[in-house]
């Protein structure tokens, strides 16, 4: 731990090479703009009744981990398509999940794309509240870090669905924040296609990519490669990323079945946190000049989906790899992680007495294991987890379009740990079991507007992470559990969708990183008290005209303490209000535009678990753009990031220190080619 601040865990390590012993950094207006947005929508929406041609997308979405019937898609999802990725100018889905989907993201400690994504509120913990799903299989990192998104080329994407809040009959392990499912591309009837990008801008931003893919009869093969170099807006704060991915997939009437690798190489230097008086005088410093690290990621996934009989089935099969380097004061250390995960599944879809009936049952086994190689600890784990499940739902052919589902899942995991130079020394081998359900229920009311709830059970466990700093050594953390309830309410009719949705989780043995527990003085990870996470959400869009689209995000949520010593505080780095908002612009003579703003509240130091610390983590307000023009098969545009240079930060681990200062203004302008 040599150079490393108490009370800030030593942040850097979020993404790079955090020590199995040791915590590392967990990981837009006003209320008047927020009203101004709701009237917005409600005053123009007589208007857009007006022209039934102008509709929104119509999207089938995998609610169910299968392509779902259209009439069976999962309640309460926001759904961010290729169109409106690229009408953005996304470029990476880390990116297209908080310009687009309105998820809220905490900037990488390492300058990496890969911002820490929240939902609903859980801080230092977002990521490991969230799971994160690529064609069906679990992105989701049994550390404490965050998927390595980077890795998917952004071309390939061709939806990504986030449902909010408990999920864990589906997904498992961690997924009480919500489920984030990004489905790549399938072969198209067109023989080929290719796309080639470039772009640079301010603080050294250079990136090149290009994706290619050809479909012969029932065959695809595609390929993408991209390199990403920037010296980012801090000093000693360099990043470069080189990544690829290629695939072959054979589809035939009723069976289709492939093969992927994705593979990407990171490298960063690490500026060090710094506290509110230096921020204030100079916020683009550096703490450490001498600090560095990588990432070298590598999946390898078999799929195969098919129909026998009435029954579908689908598996997948991957295999993934990621070491990780770092070198703090001097001191090198790394981290080789590996992680296979079989996944079968099968569903029956009938209609029966009038009714659409979908029964899904599958299996998740998952083994993972990490070794440690640094001068403090020469720690080994291991973990293995199987799990079984079933849902089924029913669609009642009446004119209220009732539906109602209920699921179950069972989930065991086995935990081997030992480190022979620890300290203290610590090894332990548990066994821990877990259940979830959940119901869910939707009916219309009138023709266009649909009232939903759903109530449940969902769980996390500790990482390996986390359980090798602990209060007690040698004595893992408890399984969190969450109860989950959310209502909500949805007007939709094709030209304006409402999605309004009030949510409750309420937890017990809430895994978190305390400042004030264990006897090192660092700190350690904990089983905190009973603890409520509850709050409202809008999401909202609209066609205003036949060249014009706006949308937007609000989020209300309060998390607390509801037992302890610390009941009725707030949790810490979860800011109580997020708005964002995006006008976008596409006429039809080959010209673009897309307008964004979000505005974040307020929120609490990470370490001010007692709610004492003088001063908060300031409120701030963004702003980006972009405006392209098409020139045959080009594409030509011009990008702003933080258009009025905010000074600002979402990662602060001390009371008024431990800062990382978000990126300041960045034009850049790119090229694009579609052959």
């Amino acid at each position: 731990m040599r150079g490393r601040e108490p009370g800030a865990f030593s942040e850097e390590n979020d993404i790079m090479t955090a020590p199995v012993l040791h915590r590392r950094a967990p990981a837009m207006a006003p209320r008047a703009l927020v009203s101004a947005i709701s009237l917005c929508f409600i005053a123009a929406a007589p208007a857009f009744a007006q022209t039934p041609n102008n509709t929104l997308d119509q999207i089938v979405v995998t609610g169910s981990r299968f392509n779902s019937d259209p009439a069976l898609q999962p309640i309460g999802a926001t759904v961010i398509t290729a169109d409106e990725i690229r009408r953005a100018g996304i470029s990476d889905v880390n990116q297209a999940i908080r310009k687009i989907g309105g998820v809220y993201g905490r900037q990488s400690l390492t300058g990496s794309p890969d911002f820490t994504l929240d939902l609903r509120g859980f801080g230092a913990t977002a990521s490991q509240n969230t799971v994160v799903v690529l064609d069906g299989v679990r992105l989701s990192e049994n550390e404490l870090t965050d998927p390595v998104l980077a890795s998917i080329p952004i071309d390939s994407v061709e939806r990504i669905e986030i449902t909010r809040g408990g999920s864990s009959v589906l997904y498992g392990d961690g997924a009480t924040g919500g489920v984030i499912n990004i489905v790549t591309k399938r072969p198209g009837k067109q023989a080929g296609r290719g796309t080639v990008f470039a772009e640079v801008g301010q603080l050294g931003q250079r990136e090149v990519r290009g994706s290619v893919a050809q479909t012969w009869n029932n065959v695809t093969l595609d390929a993408a490669i991209g390199k990403q170099e920037t010296d980012n807006y801090r000093d000693n704060n360099e990043y470069k990323q080189t990544s690829f991915g290629g695939g072959a997939q054979w589809q035939g009437k009723d069976v289709r079945a492939g093969v992927r690798i994705d593979s990407t190489r990171q490298d960063s230097r690490f500026p060090g946190s710094i506290t509110l008086a230096q921020f204030e005088a100079n916020p683009r410093q550096a703490k450490t000049l001498k600090d560095f690290g990588s990432v070298d990621s590598d999946r390898y996934t078999a799929f195969a989906e098919g129909r026998l009989g009435a029954v579908d089935l689908a598996a997948e099969l991957s295999h993934r790899e990621k070491t990780a380097k770092s070198t703090y004061s001097g001191d090198p250390s790394q981290r080789k992680a590996k992680q296979n995960q079989f996944s079968p599944r099968l569903r029956h879809l009938g209609q029966f007495d009038g009714m659409l009936n979908e029964i899904v049952a599958g299996a998740d086994f998952i083994k993972w294991d990490i070794a440690v190689d640094a001068s403090y600890s020469q720690a080994k784990a291991k973990q293995k987890s199987q799990a079984f499940y079933v849902r089924d739902e029913l669609k009642f052919a009446s004119p209220q379009n009732f539906r109602i589902a209920a699921g179950v899942r069972h989930e065991t995991f086995d935990k081997d740990f030992n480190d022979p130079i620890g300290y203290p020394t610590t090894a332990y081998n548990i066994k821990q079991s877990f259940n979830a359900w959940d119901v869910q229920g939707s009916f219309d009311v009138v023709p266009q507007v649909n009232l939903y709830a759903k109530a449940g059970q969902s769980y996390r466990v500790a990482t390996a992470d986390e359980n090798g700093s602990t209060p007690v050594a040698n004595k893992p953390l408890q399984g969190q559990t969450s109860h989950d309830l959310e209502l909500g309410a949805t007007y939709d009719n094709s030209i304006v969708k409402v999605d309004a949705r009030v949510f409750r989780h309420k937890l017990t043995n809430e895994i978190y990183y305390d400042p004030t527990a264990g006897a090192s003085g660092w700190g350690a990870n904990t089983n905190l008290d009973p603890t409520k996470h509850q709050g409202f959400e809008l999401d909202a869009r609209a066609n205003i005209a036949a060249d014009w689209r706006v949308s937007g995000h609000y989020q209300h949520v309060k998390a607390t303490f509801t037992e302890g010593v610390n009941s009725g505080k707030e949790l810490t780095l979860i800011p109580k209000n997020t708005l964002s908002a995006r006008l976008s612009w596409v006429p039809k003579d080959g010209q673009s535009a897309d307008f964004g703003a979000q505005w974040v509240d307020s929120q609490r130091y990470g370490s001010d678990f007692a709610n004492t610390c003088s001063a908060k983590i300031p409120s701030f307000t963004t702003f980006d753009a972009r405006y392209a023009r098409k020139f045959g098969a080009w594409e030509v545009a011009v990008n702003a990031l933080n258009l009025t240079d905010k000074q600002y930060f979402t990662n602060a681990f001390s009371c008024k220190g431990g800062i990382y200062p978000s990126n300041g203004r960045q034009m850049k302008l790119s090229a694009r080619y579609d052959f």
